[in-house]
């Protein structure tokens, strides 16, 4: 009774914000238009998306833009939802963050990294990160290079992680993206567990130790097919936490010789039923994403009045951004209805 009142109001609003995310039909009407004004247009039809997309000039309607907006609804849904939360809550919440934060960092080292003649183009960030991030936009916005990148972190929890890298000449894009992955799950597994209660920690344990599982499996698999990687560079690229993987069936895979070995080896693990499934889709990647959707959902089902409902409804809302911003791309470039629908599927609620 008592998790029925404490999210009692928070339930109602994610409901609420939850009647507002795209439908099956909403993608297919997408992937069948034109131009990039013309899926503005659509989406100002959308409750979700409406005031922000009417507030644009017309002249700004180019894919650059219109992700901004999608990315600020994004920030909004969090901040209404944040709004409703309680104390423990919102404690939760302010670590939720922090996936947020690590996606900016990296979106910075690829600009400082690649040279790219462009700007830091962050301000339709700031208004959210100066409300609930330790991260000065105002600071990252300065970095010529990397030194001075991470050197603006200093002062946040990403400095001490990074600033090791710093020094190294040889240190890659590659590696700073992994040392930030790592830190952010490891620091999720311990820290993030402290502030629930037991059915909760209960929940956040599998969600968090099924997608750590999962990442490691797909970094396994990409990096023994694309990259021919050894074991020694294998391990050091996955994060150290072994939740249903077992240590000495982790080790076996990540030392098998071949690819092919890899999937006999997957397939006599936690994960063999859904293995068996990927069978019938497009590979690892697909397994990976049906897996945590499919663990999402269950969690919300089986835990209407949790942290879970808030969960489940941030991640739809990202899937749905993700879906849109590739719709974009596809449109953009002239793909068929039936190409584009092939790499965004349908809205899964």
């Amino acid at each position: 009774m008592g998790n029925v009142m404490a999210y009692s109001g928070l339930v109602t609003k994610v409901r609420a914000m939850q009647a507002k995310l795209l439908t099956d039909q909403d993608f297919e009407n997408i992937a069948a238009l034109h131009s990039v004004p013309e899926a503005v247009e659509y989406l100002k039809g959308k409750p979700a998306y409406a005031d922000a997309l009417n507030r644009m000039d017309d002249t700004l309607y180019h894919r650059g833009n219109v992700e901004k907006v999608l990315a600020q609804s994004l920030y909004a849904d969090y901040t209404r939802l944040y709004r409703f939360a309680g104390m423990k809550q919102k404690q939760f919440m302010r670590g939720f963050w922090k996936r947020y934060e690590i996606d900016l960092i990296n979106y910075c080292f690829r600009i400082v990294f690649n040279h790219y003649d462009v700007p830091f183009d962050l301000n339709y960030k700031k208004e959210y990160f100066d409300r609930y991030s330790q991260i000065s936009i105002d600071k990252l916005v300065t970095s010529g290079n990397i030194e001075e990148l991470v050197e603006n972190l200093k002062g946040t929890e990403y400095y001490e992680p990074l600033v090791k890298l710093k020094d190294t000449s040889e240190a890659t894009l590659y590696d700073y993206e992994t040392v930030l992955e790592q830190y952010y799950f490891k620091n999720a597994w311990t820290r993030q567990r402290k502030v629930l209660d037991k059915k909760e920690k209960e929940i956040y344990t599998r969600d968090c130790g099924m997608k750590i599982d999962l990442l490691n499996l797909n970094w396994i698999y990409r990096a023994k097919k694309y990259y021919h990687m050894l074991p020694p560079d294998i391990y050091l690229m996955t994060i150290p936490i072994h939740y249903r993987i077992k240590v000495d069936e982790f080790k076996a895979l990540v030392e098998a010789p071949t690819v092919d070995q890899f999937m006999q080896l997957l397939a006599n693990t936690y994960y063999e039923n859904r293995f068996h499934a990927m069978q019938r889709s497009e590979g690892m990647e697909q397994f990976y994403k049906a897996c945590i959707h499919g663990m999402y959902l269950s969690d919300r089902r089986r835990n209407p009045y949790s942290l879970a409902t808030v969960n489940t409804y941030l991640f739809l809302k990202e899937e749905e951004i993700n879906r849109l911003t590739t719709a974009l791309e596809c449109i953009r470039y002239g793909l068929t209805p039936r190409e584009t629908l092939g790499y965004i599927g349908g809205a899964k609620k």
